[in-house]
Parts: C-alpha cells; sequence; structure tokens
C-alpha cells in the first residue's frame, strides 16, 4: 500500500458515526483502519454493520494513544501512515496535497494539514492549527493558537512551511521512519507523543512539515476536555518527559530546573484561582518526573547518538509563557521572529 488512514478508537461510536463517513467520502481507495483499544460500547458492530469496506484492527486492551497505534500499525504494510483522530471531518482532496508534498522531499518524516475548529470553522484548531513549535523551556504552542486563544483563518498561514511539530489530531508519516524510531513511547500513554516523535525525528535530521492546501476540521476533547485534571497531569508530566529525553546535553538541567519552577508557579495561579485537582494535578506530575528518571536517562542515553549528531534546540528562542501573559501577545504574528531559529 501507498497509504493507509488508521483512526484510533475507544468507546467511540457516537465520533464514528459523526465524523467516519467524511473520510469514507472524501479519501477515495485509500485503505481505512479503525484500531479499536478494548472498546466496551458497540463500535466494533456498529462498523462491521454500516462499513464493511472499513478495516477492523482490534487491540487487547486500552494502552492509550501510543500503545494502541505501536500495536496497529505493526499489522499494516505501508508507505505512509496517517494517524487520523476520530473526532475529524476530513474535507475533498484532503490527503492528496499531503502525500505529494512528502513525496516531493525524501527528508520530510511527517507532515500536518491545516486543523481548524469543527465547532467554529473559520478558527484554528487548539490541537495543532498551522502546526506546532516549542519555546526554549518546551513549552508547546501553533502557529494560528497561543495558549487558549484561537485566530480566525484569514489566509494568514497558507504556506507550506517548515514546523517543529505535527499534531496527532492528523499526522501523516513515512512507515519506515516510524518503525525505525520504533513507534511512539508507550510511557507517555496520552498527549505530546507527537511532540517527542517529531522532535526524535529531527534529531535524525529529517523535516516536520505543514501543508495549507489541506484542510481539516477537528472537534476536539473528545477523549479528555481541557477542564479535565487528568488532560494537566498529562500535559506537565509529559513535557517534563520529552523534554529531559530530547534537549541538547547543555541544555537539559537549566531547562528542566527552570520548568519546575514555572510549573510551581502555574500550580499557584491555579491555587489562587481555587482550581485545587489542577493544582494537584502539576504536583503528581511533578512526582511521577522524580519516579521516572531512571527510565528517562536510559531512554536519553538511547537516544545520545542522534541527539548529538544535530543538537536540535526549541525553535523559540524566548518564553512563550511571558510573551502572552506578561507581554500580552496573543497572536503568533505578534512574537518576534527573529527569536526563531
Amino acid at each position: 500500500m501507498k497509504v493507509a488512514i488508521v483512526i484510533l478508537n475507544w468507546n467511540g461510536k457516537a465520533l464514528l458515526q459523526q465524523f467516519l463517513p467524511s473520510v469514507v467520502k472524501y479519501s477515495g481507495n485509500t485503505p481505512i483502519y479503525v484500531a479499536d483499544n478494548a472498546s466496551t460500547d458497540d463500535s466494533i458492530a456498529f462498523l462491521k454493520k454500516n462499513y464493511p469496506q472499513v478495516s477492523i484492527i482490534q487491540n487487547p486492551d486500552n494502552g492509550g494513544y501510543s500503545k494502541g497505534y505501536n500495536q496497529s500499525l505493526k499489522q499494516i504494510d505501508a508507505e505512509y501512515y496517517v494517524l487520523l483522530n476520530s473526532d475529524v471531518e476530513v474535507t475533498e482532496n484532503w490527503l492528496q496535497p499531503i502525500i505529494s508534498l512528502m513525496d516531493s522531499d525524501s527528508t520530510i518524516g511527517a507532515c500536518q494539514p491545516k486543523i481548524k475548529d469543527q465547532k467554529q470553522p473559520t478558527h484554528f484548531e487548539y490541537a495543532g492549527a498551522a502546526g506546532g513549535y516549542l519555546d526554549k523551556y518546551g513549552y508547546p504552542f501553533c502557529k494560528g493558537r497561543l495558549f487558549y486563544t484561537l485566530e480566525e483563518d484569514l489566509g494568514q498561514y497558507n504556506q507550506n512551511t517548515e514546523i517543529f511539530w505535527a499534531s496527532g489530531a492528523c499526522l501523516v508519516v513515512k512507515a519506515s521512519l516510524y518503525n525505525e524510531l520504533g513507534g511512539f513511547d508507550e510511557t507517555l500513554f496520552s498527549h505530546m507523543e507527537e511532540i517527542d516523535f517529531c522532535w526524535q525525528l529531527k534529531n535524525r535530521g529529517y523535516k516536520v512539515m505543514y501543508c495549507a492546501e489541506s484542510e481539516i476540521y477537528h472537534q476536539g476533547g473528545a477523549t479528555l476536555e481541557t477542564s479535565n485534571p487528568k488532560k494537566t497531569y498529562y500535559n506537565f508530566r509529559n513535557s517534563l518527559f520529552v523534554s529531559f529525553k530530547n534537549l541538547p546535553d547543555n541544555r537539559v538541567l537549566p531547562v528542566i530546573l527552570t520548568r519546575l519552577v514555572l510549573d510551581g508557579i502555574a500550580g499557584i495561579r491555579f491555587g489562587a484561582e481555587f482550581q485545587f485537582k489542577h493544582l494537584i494535578a502539576i504536583l503528581k506530575a511533578h512526582m511521577a518526573f522524580y519516579k521516572a528518571l531512571p527510565l528517562l536517562k536510559k531512554q536519553r542515553e538511547k537516544l545520545a547518538i542522534h541527539r548529538k549528531a544535530n543538537d536540535v534546540f526549541p525553535p523559540y528562542n524566548s518564553s512563550i509563557v511571558n510573551d502572552y501573559f506578561v507581554k500580552r501577545k496573543k497572536k503568533f504574528s505578534d512574537l518576534d521572529q527573529k527569536l526563531f531559529r
């Protein structure tokens, strides 16, 4: 196969009912797979009855995004994997521009489309927008989305550009590279596994791209809503995990120490707003990080040869937290472009 579309599902019958029709309609003859993470609803029965043309892979347990894809992709032989969330509505001719872009340059390892908000279609969506970046302390943000400020799509990001990380909501990857990296880090379970994956691609000398000619609509928050403390836990924990694994040697200690302080300030802010569950989630995330340090050191040592070959820094040499909350810079265009390396 040239391309395989793989949709991860866990108790998502309602999402499949709503969004799968667009994928079937606008994906031509591209094979579609639903990788099911041991759902307890009737997702499988629904698929068998209504979409016999969709192949089903049944994973033995719910290992989250990382393990779910690692288990299922072993059973698919294709040149490109299209990892698509179950809450994504695709549009006509959404896939071919991405494949054409990746075919045009052998150094492209991953790519994402323009991701807009299914609930507010005129605006970019939180989980990816027009491509992902990291600031100097490892905090993620997107072109078209800084923290919770979503920009309206006015054509300002209509150029194909190299980015730092591509969204897991619709992540197109070269299968050979996915297998070479061993897939996603299963210790992350959910959230930021795509950032870790893309950073490792960068450390191996590959590009990650944003394809403006392709457009999809993402509902977002279908698995974990932003207000869920569990999401806060995974975001803070996994950001520390990913930074520790991938930062250059001379940056890892100062960045991690600074991050722990900044996370503490975020926790104090949550406490001041009486959001104590989120404060506790940050404390738990830090404890999980300390506990995981022996494993993270082993992972870091394993990646050392690739990391040292390229020494890929986060691209934005400033603090997005300071720019957004203190300097009140709310749009990507407000950021000092000279600080991007």
